[in-house]
């Protein structure tokens, strides 16, 4: 076996499992990068370590394959930071990371700093790589670590600040893993008897109701959630997570649940006798904070990680196993049939009526021409002129809200959005677009959420990663208007401003000015053909919305 480089055998192996691109701020594993020049990665220098992780994280959830970050020593906090959203996400992202030589430690070498502890509260696992001998090793571990079970980030330290060991020549041997190149990696089965239980509590139930997560839309498990559901004539939800996975067009589909509900969904998940989660941890948001549905309601949850299942609501039964391999078996249990015989002609009618009235409550608002403009009108205009196989990258606070009650689709597209961490989603649509070139991406942020990594609009236009970016600009984070009304105690004075108004600045001529396409609509009658213009340029597109800065997102729904 011939002798190889560190850097050589990082690049062999990274292109061997798949990898087509790695985002990095130098100087980490320059002679790794230098190898790939022939190589079908590219190479996306950021302006930021956070930056460089959220791509990474969006290449992730979009394609369903390890997305790569790396930094050096000084950068690893940042990059440690930028992985806090893709752990509480479930993104299989790899961060490789500088350290220390155990030769150099403790004698205040430059840059030295204990970066390890750093990752460990990021990471599903994190790795010292102390010699170039343990690469193959544990680079295959990463990218098993990362892909198996709950999807997660998993990071490497190499030892020198800058990855130096890459440097360093031995024999290597290169073993690449199909297996390990997306999620799921395994699709392991619930039990028989399990199945066979949760079958029968789903017919005997006379308000079911299903609750697709993000478990199910990892597993790619869409059709399978509404095949159960069609059958047994059964209302579905989607966590924003799983939002794109129902059209929002089909009679069976009721929103989304939670804390960014519409107040529909909430209301039906409050009368359900029956709960059936798929894919869904049962967590804060999707629940409200455990309040919908009502403690003490019946639930099925079918999950790929056993400490997940019963954690929040007492399971009747627990289904633990891939969400596609579970439904499929379900289905298979309930057997054929049109779910006729099996239909709850009430309560169908009660949650179609809850839907119809919801809809008629927003509609006004979804047609509203004022000026500035309603984000609600927004969000019309953008659900009816996404075009098909879009993904659409959204952050969170207000856009997330906005999204999940507004942003109503009919076709097939897919939708990721932040786990919480806010400014995510730019720098996310750029890794999105990397990982699938030929369908559209657009993400949807807020002024406040596009400050945070603004400057990456130079990295779009130097590597030509052409998205569309749609900022609903109110020149405020709006958000926080109650937050701080309560602050004062219901009587804000006149400063209060001081802490959530922005200046006004005027984002399409940066965008221009950076080399991008930018486009200011004030008027909703313009939105159409801005976006028109932002997708056919063919280049990175900041299309900024004038929006109403007293326009807040309804709260949720509790009882």
């Amino acid at each position: 076996m011939a002798k190889i480089t560190g850097g050589r055998f990082i690049a062999e192996f990274l292109n061997a499992q798949g990898v087509t691109a790695f985002f990095f701020v130098p100087t980490m594993l320059s002679r790794a990068l230098a190898e790939m020049d022939n190589m079908p990665i590219k190479r996306v220098l950021t302006h930021g370590e956070k930056a460089a992780a959220y791509m990474a994280d969006g290449y992730a959830r979009a394609s369903g394959r390890p997305g790569i970050c790396a930094a050096q020593a000084v950068g690893a906090a940042n990059l440690a930071a930028g992985l806090r959203d893709a752990y509480m996400g479930h993104s299989p992202v790899i961060a490789l990371a500088g350290g220390r030589f155990g030769s150099q430690k403790h004698k205040i070498n430059y840059q030295e700093m204990d970066d390890f502890p750093m990752f460990t509260q990021v990471t599903k696992a994190n790795f010292q790589v102390d010699s170039v001998e343990r690469l193959p090793d544990l680079l295959r571990q990463a990218f098993r670590e990362a892909t198996s079970g709950t999807p997660a980030p998993v990071n490497l330290l190499f030892a020198g600040k800058e990855g130096d060991i890459e440097h360093d020549v031995a024999e290597l041997k290169m073993v690449a893993e199909e297996t390990f190149t997306r999620v799921p990696a395994y699709r392991p089965a619930p039990e028989a008897a399990h199945v066979a239980e949760a079958a029968r509590l789903l017919k005997e139930a006379q308000r079911p109701v299903i609750v697709a997560g993000g478990g199910a839309r990892l597993s790619r498990a869409g059709a399978d959630v509404l095949r159960l559901a069609e059958r047994l004539s059964i209302p579905v939800a989607t966590s924003l997570n799983a939002y794109s996975l129902v059209p929002d067009s089909h009679p069976l589909y009721i929103g989304v649940p939670g804390t960014y509900s519409r107040s529909c969904t909430n209301k039906i998940l409050m009368r359900a006798d029956l709960v059936l989660y798929v894919g869904s941890q049962t967590a804060g948001q999707v629940t409200q904070f455990w309040k919908i549905p009502a403690p003490g309601t019946p639930v099925i949850q079918i999950g790929i990680d056993p400490s997940d299942l019963g954690r929040n609501y007492p399971n009747r039964v627990s289904l633990l196993g891939d969400a596609k391999t579970a439904l499929q078996m379900l289905i298979q249990e309930i057997g054929d049939g049109d779910g006729k015989e099996l239909r709850n002609e009430k309560w169908l009618a009660e949650t179609k009526a809850a839907v119809k009235e919801w809809r008629a409550e927003v509609k006004p608002l979804r047609n509203s021409g004022i000026v500035p403009m309603r984000p609600e009108r927004l969000l019309n205009e953008l659900g009816d002129w996404l075009p098909e196989e879009t993904i659409v990258v959204c952050d969170t606070g207000h856009a997330g809200m906005w999204s999940a009650q507004q942003l109503w689709v009919g076709k097939p597209w897919d939708f990721i959005r932040a786990a919480g961490s806010l400014g995510w989603a730019f720098p996310a649509s750029l890794g999105a677009k990397v990982a699938m070139p030929k369908k559209p991406v657009v993400c949807f942020t807020g002024d406040g959420g596009f400050w945070y990594h603004l400057q990456e609009l130079e990295t779009a236009v130097r590597c030509g990663i052409p998205t569309v970016t749609v900022v609903n600009n109110n020149n405020a984070l709006n958000q926080e208007t109650l937050i701080f009304k309560q602050a004062y105690g219901g009587r804000p004075s006149p400063k209060q401003t001081e802490m959530w108004h922005f200046s006004q600045v005027n984002f399409a001529m940066i965008a221009e000015s950076m080399g991008a396409l930018g486009i200011r609509v004030t008027k909703p009658a313009e939105l159409r053909s801005a976006l028109d213009r932002a997708l056919s340029s063919g280049r990175p597109a900041v299309v900024e919305v004038m929006s109403d800065i007293e326009a807040l997102a309804p709260n949720p729904w509790e009882g």
